[in-house]
């Protein structure tokens, strides 16, 4: 564990425990519905296996008839996303707080923090999972620790499925309650197979992310302040100095150096790549496999676009989310764009190596993309 001045920096136990008590309650099921709900929803990511690899023509089956990958499907629920995410987050950050504890006597804010300690900034990063935590469907874990309740593969990886967050949605939007957990299902089911079909996928973003802790030099006073905005924003109180809704800041404002800007930029490339891909594959597969896909997609994008209110805009703002929902947008744009010019094979050169992944620019004009792949490739001048 990390610490600073003889105190954690991060106190992650209190971080669940944080977490888990403040998360909103799920939908009211009863025992009985709530079986058959895990049970379809593992259902569906089964059924979704067969659906993505024909669709995308990544994934092929070994010789049993099996895909090559032994990554598990974990329906969860908010409690159980929490503890999945704060595992990953200590694995991930684990240098970067290295690198602060290092500095903590000569960085400005060093003492502070430790002084308030561990605890103080374990609740208010409890505060901000108990918000996520009742938001998310799914997620592919890239870079998950295994754990006696949590199992993952053994490079890492697993998939979860939040089943209280697609109740409450799919009875919010009022859809077709099997037709919206497949529709997820696949969603979540094509960012497993990018990871699994691509080998050199994981270890290519994982370079990324630590190259960009590497070169991370922010002070600890600061960090501390961006998550006290935060935690602010939760309980309904503006951070000092916001004049109004533009006002707030984004913890992705950490970024300092010019070398952060150009991993930065790599990293929202290949995941507005990914991201994009995923609801391009989701509603490509949709037509033939969920009846409704169409009022599902047109309700789901309203609600993904407005939020739940200010105080979710805020802070969806302030946590940088803003920019993952242009991710999706921009990133489905691109992946249309090629496959519409090139066909799916054309477009599957993207994951041939980090070097045919597109840039943040190309994702822009996927012309470009085309252009230096498929004329490289093709061995035109």
């Amino acid at each position: 564990m990390t610490s600073i001045g003889g105190t954690e920096m991060v106190d992650w136990n209190l971080a669940v425990a944080t977490a888990t008590r403040f998360v909103r309650p799920g939908p009211e099921v009863s025992r009985d519905e709530a079986r058959a709900i895990v049970a379809e929803l593992r259902r569906h990511a089964k059924s979704s296996e067969a659906h993505v690899r024909a669709f995308t023509r990544m994934a092929q089956p070994d010789a049993t008839g099996e895909l090559p990958h032994d990554t598990p499907v974990l329906v969860v629920d908010r409690p159980g996303w929490i503890k999945a995410n704060v595992a990953g987050f200590r694995a991930v950050l684990k240098p970067l707080l290295a690198k602060m504890e290092d500095r903590r006597s000569t960085v400005p804010g060093g003492a502070v923090l430790g002084a308030v300690g561990g605890k103080v900034t374990g609740v208010e990063l409890g505060m901000l999972l108990s918000f996520l935590a009742s938001r998310v469907l799914g997620q592919y874990e890239t870079f998950a620790p295994a754990s006696r309740d949590l199992p993952a593969a053994a490079q890492g990886g697993r998939l979860l499925l939040v089943a209280p967050n697609i109740v409450h949605v799919e009875r919010e939007l009022d859809v077709e309650p099997h037709d919206f957990r497949l529709w997820v299902c696949l969603h979540e089911e094509t960012h497993r197979t990018q990871f699994t079909a691509v080998p050199w996928l994981r270890d290519h973003i994982e370079g990324e992310i630590q190259s960009f802790l590497g070169e991370t030099d922010i002070d600890p006073g600061t960090l501390l302040e961006r998550l006290r905005e935060a935690a602010q924003s939760l309980a309904g109180a503006k951070p000092e100095g916001e004049e109004g809704d533009d006002g707030g800041r984004s913890i992705v404002d950490l970024v300092q150096t010019p070398a952060q800007r150009e991993i930065l930029g790599r990293l929202t490339a290949v995941m507005s790549l990914l991201e994009g891909h995923a609801d391009y594959v989701m509603d490509g597969v949709g037509p033939d496999v969920v009846p409704s896909v169409a009022e599902i997609r047109e309700k789901f994008q309203k609600r993904r676009a407005s939020g739940a209110g200010r105080l979710d805009q805020a802070l969806r703002k302030l946590l940088g989310l803003d920019a993952k929902l242009r991710q999706y947008r921009d990133g489905e744009r691109f992946v249309r764009s090629v496959v519409e010019e090139v066909g799916m094979d054309g477009f599957n050169r993207v994951w041939t190596s980090p070097n045919t992944l597109p840039t943040k620019q190309e994702i822009a004009k996927p012309a470009d993309w085309i252009a230096r792949v498929h004329r490289k490739a093709d061995g035109a001048p």
